[in-house]
């Protein structure tokens, strides 16, 4: 299980870039257009306004390795759900 100040401050990162998330994208196509002043402002958006920012965690234990898309988790809680027979449409192979 991560820390939950780790998971936490990802949260936190996540409702930051949905605030600036327009702002930012005005900003940026005034920058690509030339715009001296269109730059300064932008690099005066809070760092984690930043979508590179953000860390993929597991939503059951946060643990930001071994993260699978298209579940949502990480592998670890993916082999122990699976195996549950939890997960639809996923069972484990046998041949």
């Amino acid at each position: 299980m991560a820390k939950v100040a780790m998971v936490q401050k990802n949260l936190k990162r996540e409702r930051i870039v949905d605030k600036y998330a327009a702002k930012r994208a005005e900003l940026k196509a005034r920058a690509k257009k030339g715009d001296r002043e269109a730059i300064l402002e932008l690099q005066k958006l809070p760092r984690n306004a930043s979508p590179v920012r953000l860390r993929n965690r597991c939503q059951v234990n946060g643990r930001p390795r071994g993260y699978m898309r298209e579940f949502g988790i990480s592998r670890v809680m993916f082999r122990k759900l699976a195996g549950e027979g939890v997960i639809p449409g996923v069972r484990k192979s046998s041949w």
